[in-house]
């Protein structure tokens, strides 16, 4: 218990660190777009385009397909059973800048989306893989800064995505 109590203590002081560093208009408005490119609708897009272009027997399409069946319960299950706070409801006086869709805030979905497509889509084109780490990586770090989740939030959320990404491809690909 005294390990949680200190990964949470740390992780409150980066987050406050964090919040209290932020150049409030430009970063702000930038994490804005950036945890909006992480909403889903984006990667709707994508899948509409692969089933479009490929159809259904497209291995990235499967691979995306498959991985999404596995991580959205999993994320789900993670979420709704630990039942961690936001920032907003677990620290005195802070207000996030944004209203998040759920109550809790553990694992981060938008990261865990991100990192999952990321991985995916960069296991196929692979000189895109650098940016689509670092795009991913912003989705997270956007959604610490609009103060939505604390920063183990965020790393949580990355490794369940490459996890599930992974777990994925070693289905899809023979």
């Amino acid at each position: 218990m005294k390990l949680l109590y200190s990964i949470h203590k740390y992780d409150v002081f980066m987050f406050t660190w964090l919040i209290n560093a932020r150049m409030h208009g430009t970063l702000t408005t930038a994490s804005r777009y950036l945890s909006k490119t992480g909403d889903g609708y984006l990667y709707l897009v994508i899948i509409g385009l692969l089933y479009w272009r490929y159809g259904l027997e497209s291995h990235i399409l499967q691979a995306i397909l498959l991985a999404f069946l596995i991580e959205r319960p999993i994320y789900f299950v993670l979420k709704n059973g630990l039942r961690r706070n936001r920032p907003q409801a677990a620290l005195q006086n802070f207000r996030s800048i944004i209203t998040p869709s759920d109550k809790f805030s553990f694992p981060s979905g938008h990261t865990s989306a991100a990192f999952m497509m990321a991985t995916l889509l960069g296991y196929y084109l692979p000189p895109l893989m650098i940016p689509l780490y670092c795009w991913a990586a912003l989705v997270g770090f956007s959604r610490v800064v609009l103060g939505v989740h604390f920063p183990t939030d965020t790393l949580v959320g990355a490794i369940l995505g490459i996890g599930t990404a992974f777990f994925s491809l070693e289905q899809i690909v023979i």
